[in-house]
């Protein structure tokens, strides 16, 4: 380090971001005397999406504080269950995370999510449009200023990005209620009225259907049901009774 400067330590959880040479504690950290404490998390490669409290020398600062050469500061993940403030808790993933939108979808959380690469500014200004959180692995889009709030996806395991999201935000879960193809709500559906849609074998064998109330998508309890219902039925044992939202 050449002039002045800090001694950094991040949390555990968020070393994973700064480069291997940076992972230990008090690392020693140069500023410029005039860039906020965010500016330097950032710098050291962390989101701020995934910064909770920050300490000077022992005395929580907000992020827009200007640290001072000499000083101690220590840098915590997010508290979990996380709240969002602001708006209804609903999710923004990027084109990278199809199946965790899905599985999100599956459990009845709002989970919108682009088919196509649509670019991080769209995304940004979506998330901010629509207030929802942005669920992402891209630091470099969790950094956009424009984000209504995001969250960087630990995990590129589907079982653990999900137990991952549903850990930190604990939603209300309602399984079964929403399209996993488009993310509209579920009706009950009758045979007759869902006919038109199925295959000859489907139309014989089964008598219970949902119709999707924006795309108009059919579901009924196929083969994959027994597949679905045991992430389902995971996901309510460990965090159904904590939905908050």
């Amino acid at each position: 380090m050449n002039g002045p400067g800090i001694h950094l330590t991040l949390a555990p959880a968020l070393r994973l971001f700064a480069p291997p040479s940076r992972r230990a504690e008090r690392v020693p950290t140069a500023i410029d005397g005039a860039s906020s404490l965010g500016h330097v998390v950032e710098s050291a490669g962390v989101p701020l999406t995934e910064v909770g409290r920050l300490l000077v020398d022992g005395r929580e600062v907000p992020v827009s504080y200007v640290p001072r050469a000499g000083q101690s500061v220590e840098v915590y993940g997010v508290e979990r269950p996380q709240r969002v403030d602001g708006a209804p808790l609903r999710f923004l993933l990027d084109v990278h995370l199809g199946t965790l939108a899905r599985r999100l979808r599956l459990l009845g959380v709002d989970a919108a999510y682009e088919n196509e690469d649509i670019g991080d500014p769209a995304l940004a200004t979506r998330s901010a449009d629509e207030q929802r959180v942005l669920l992402s692995r891209d630091r470099g889009l969790l950094r956009r200023r424009e984000i209504f709030a995001g969250a960087y996806v630990y995990s590129d395991n589907p079982d653990e990005q999900l137990r991952d999201v549903l850990g930190r935000f604990a939603p209300a879960l309602a399984p079964w209620t929403r399209c996993t193809a488009c993310n509209g709500a579920l009706r009950d559906a009758d045979k007759e009225s869902v006919g038109d849609r199925l295959e000859r074998g489907t139309h014989r064998s089964y008598d219970v259907f949902a119709q999707c109330t924006a795309c108009e998508r059919v579901y009924w309890r196929g083969a994959h049901h027994a597949r679905l219902q045991r992430i389902v039925s995971e996901a309510v044992e460990e965090f159904g009774a904590v939905g908050r939202h």
